[in-house]
């Protein structure tokens, strides 16, 4: 066990813990909705008691959602009313995590029309008073924020080896050509104009990739600052060398780079979004002006 088994009853980890490790069961992740991108506190999906049963009922949307028509599960993040034993019924709301199975009554989904070619599709989620049992709250309803935040590092980490993965792939698949492909008398890679470009791309993925190490340890050694820190610029670093890494391997490959044979031209989007999701380069630099460098807010 370690901070990746921090949260949830023991009952849920007995049920989901050995599985989503061995790979026999998956759970998809809900947060994104169509007005509340990054800003996870302005998340509308709801979730109320019936005071009758004590059961969970969930309202809401969610949009690009990957995975659920596979995924045993969804954890889809929901806000509960709060309530105080001096004020009652305050009215505020507070993110709290919902574990909804697959073929849960209400849960319906609706596979959204993507240009971009990928194994897994994106999915628009509605939840129309989906009943849920009691534990089905994942943990401690008073740590909602905390579990939801302490679940995107990881998240984070994840993607930034995805995207430099994917940079190493396309600037391997240029050096080979480069190397090969003769104009006039030598190889193009000759030419300083596609050897500079080609070594820069290789430093900036390896800069990339040892930050990404960095977080990765943080992570595991259960520095949640230094992890949220290091995972933020790792993923901001990542997507930064991928997008550039595609791009001239592409041009380093002239029109050949667009042509199935090759496997690059399906990279210029797929490198593209990892600058976007699971959040956007502009919000990793707000995080670093505000929470690193100490600079205000400006929202």
């Amino acid at each position: 066990p370690g901070s990746h088994a921090r949260f949830g009853t023991e009952a849920q980890k007995r049920a989901w813990l050995p599985g989503l490790s061995d790979g026999t069961r998956t759970m998809a992740f809900g947060i994104t909705e169509p007005d509340a991108g990054s800003n996870s506190h302005r998340i509308t999906t709801t979730a109320r008691r019936d005071p009758d049963t004590g059961d969970w009922l969930l309202t809401g949307r969610k949009v690009f959602v990957s995975g659920v028509d596979i995924a045993d599960a969804t954890l889809i993040v929901g806000r509960t009313e709060t309530v105080s034993a001096k004020e009652g019924r305050t009215g505020h709301l507070k993110p709290s995590l919902f574990i909804v199975p697959r073929d849960t009554e209400g849960f319906h989904r609706r596979k959204i029309d993507m240009e971009l070619s990928a194994a897994e599709k994106q999915f628009e989620l509605t939840l129309d008073d989906v009943r849920l049992p009691a534990d089905a709250l994942v943990g401690d309803e008073d740590a909602g924020l905390l579990q939801l935040f302490a679940g995107l590092n990881p998240e984070r980490i994840m993607t930034a080896a995805f995207a430099i993965g994917m940079g190493r792939y396309a600037l391997a698949k240029a050096v080979e050509y480069a190397r090969d492909r003769t104009v006039w008398k030598t190889p193009i890679g000759a030419h300083q104009a596609i050897a500079h470009p080609l070594a820069q791309a290789h430093i900036e993925l390896e800069l990339a990739r040892l930050m990404m190490q960095k977080a990765a340890h943080l992570y595991d050694a259960g520095d949640d600052a230094g992890a949220g820190e290091a995972a933020n610029m790792a993923k901001y670093a990542a997507a930064e060398a991928c997008v550039k890494a595609v791009d001239q391997a592409v041009h380093t490959l002239g029109g050949n780079g667009l042509t199935r044979e090759f496997g690059l031209a399906s990279l210029v989007t797929a490198a593209r979004v990892s600058r976007i999701a699971p959040v956007s380069r502009e919000m990793i630099l707000n995080y670093v002006s505000h929470q690193t460098l100490g600079l205000p807010k400006s929202y």
